[in-house]
C-alpha cells in the first residue's frame, strides 16, 4: 500500500509539471502570436507611408521645380531590405524632409495630391504610434515571462530570448540583462 502511494504521489507530481510546463509554453505561444501580428500590422502600416512619401516625391517635383533630389531616403530605400526599426527611423527622417518642404513652398498647400498625402500621412503617424503601443505592451508581458521565476526555467529551456522594444531607440543599444553579473 505505501508503495501505491509512493508512486501515486509521483505521477501525480510529474502529471502537475507536465500542466505547468504546458501552460507556460502555451503563454509563450500565445505572445509570439500575438506579437507577430503587431508586427505585421506596423509593418502594413510602415509600407502605408513608405508608398506615400514615393508618391510624394513626384507631386514635389512637379510643383517645386527643384533640380535638387527630392526625399533622398525614399529613393535610397526603394532596393534595400531592412528592418521594421530601421524602416520607421528612414521614414521618420523622410516625414521630416517632406514637413520641409511644405513649409518652403507654399505652392505646395494648393496641390491637391500633396494635401492628400499630408493628411494621409498625418493618419498614418496616429496608427503607427498606437501600433507601437500596442506592440510594446505585449512585448512588455513576454519579456516578463521571459525573466521572471519560474517561467524563466521554460524560456530558457526553449531558448526565448528578450525581445526589443519599437521605441525608436538606436537598435544597437543592447538589452540590460538583470541575471548577468
Amino acid at each position: 500500500m505505501g508503495t501505491f502511494i509512493v508512486l501515486t504521489s509521483i505521477l501525480l507530481a510529474l502529471s502537475l509539471f507536465i500542466i505547468w510546463v504546458a501552460s507556460s509554453y502555451n503563454q509563450f505561444q500565445v505572445l509570439i502570436i500575438r506579437i507577430n501580428e503587431a508586427e505585421a500590422n506596423i509593418d502594413a502600416v510602415l509600407r502605408k507611408r513608405f508608398d506615400l512619401l514615393n508618391k510624394s516625391i513626384d507631386v514635389i517635383k512637379a510643383n517645386t521645380k527643384t533640380e535638387n533630389d527630392v526625399l533622398e531616403q525614399i529613393v535610397k530605400l526603394r532596393s534595400r531590405k531592412i528592418s521594421n526599426f530601421d524602416l520607421d527611423r528612414k521614414l521618420y527622417d523622410a516625414i521630416k524632409e517632406f514637413e520641409k518642404y511644405k513649409e518652403e513652398y507654399p505652392k505646395l498647400k494648393s496641390a491637391e495630391s500633396f494635401m492628400k498625402i499630408d493628411i494621409a500621412l498625418n493618419e498614418s503617424e496616429a496608427e503607427i504610434v498606437a501600433f507601437r503601443k500596442y506592440y510594446n505592451d505585449i512585448i512588455t508581458d513576454y519579456n516578463k515571462l521571459v525573466k521572471a521565476f519560474p517561467t524563466n526555467i521554460i524560456a530558457l529551456f526553449f531558448k526565448f530570448k528578450s525581445k526589443l522594444y519599437f521605441d525608436g531607440k538606436d537598435m544597437n543599444d543592447e538589452i540590460v540583462d538583470d541575471f548577468k553579473l
